[in-house]
C-alpha cells in the first residue's frame, strides 16, 4: 500500500496580487472535487475510509487537523492502529495525498476554514467503496489534542 505524501506548492506575488499553486500535482487521475466547510470548530468529520479511492487534500482557507489510519482489516479494523496527525494551514501551500486504504478524520481549527478535496473516482462509485467508524473508534486517535 502506498504511503501518505505531501506535494509542496508555492506562491507568486507581485504588484497585481498573488497566485497560489501546486505545480507538482498531476491531476490526471482526478475525476471530481468538493469543498468542505464545517459549521463550527467542534465538528469532527470521520472516520471515513476508501479501499479503492484515493484523495488529495488542500486547505483553501484557515486551518484543519487531519488524522489518518492505515486500515488493516476492512471487516474488523483494529481500534489500536496507530494514528498519524497533521495540521494543515492555508499558508502551507501543500497538498496531502492520501492513497487508497486509509481512514481520515478531520476538524476545522478556525472558523470559516475550507478544505478542497480531490478524488479519483466518480460519485457513483462512493456507495461501493465507503467505510466508516465512530469518531472515538480508534483509541489512539488523540481527537481532543489534534482534532
Amino acid at each position: 500500500m502506498a504511503a501518505v505524501k505531501t506535494i509542496q506548492g508555492g506562491v507568486a506575488r507581485d504588484y497585481r496580487g498573488q497566485i497560489r499553486f501546486v505545480n507538482g500535482f498531476d491531476m490526471t487521475l482526478v475525476k471530481r472535487f468538493y469543498i468542505i466547510k464545517n459549521n463550527d470548530i467542534e465538528l469532527i468529520r470521520g472516520w471515513r475510509a476508501h479501499r479503492i479511492e484515493q484523495r488529495w487534500f488542500y486547505v483553501l482557507s484557515g486551518t484543519f487537523s487531519l488524522s489518518l489510519v492505515k486500515i488493516d482489516n476492512w471487516e474488523n479494523a483494529d481500534p489500536n492502529l496507530p494514528v498519524d496527525h497533521h495540521i494543515l494551514n492555508e499558508s502551507d501551500l501543500k497538498i496531502v495525498h492520501v492513497p487508497a486504504g486509509y481512514a481520515t478524520a478531520f476538524r476545522a481549527l478556525q472558523d470559516g476554514s475550507e478544505l478542497l478535496v480531490y478524488a479519483d473516482y466518480p460519485i457513483e462509485h462512493a456507495a461501493v467503496d465507503d467505510y466508516s467508524w465512530e469518531t472515538d473508534y480508534f483509541i489512539n486517535h488523540g481527537l481532543s489534542q489534534s482534532l
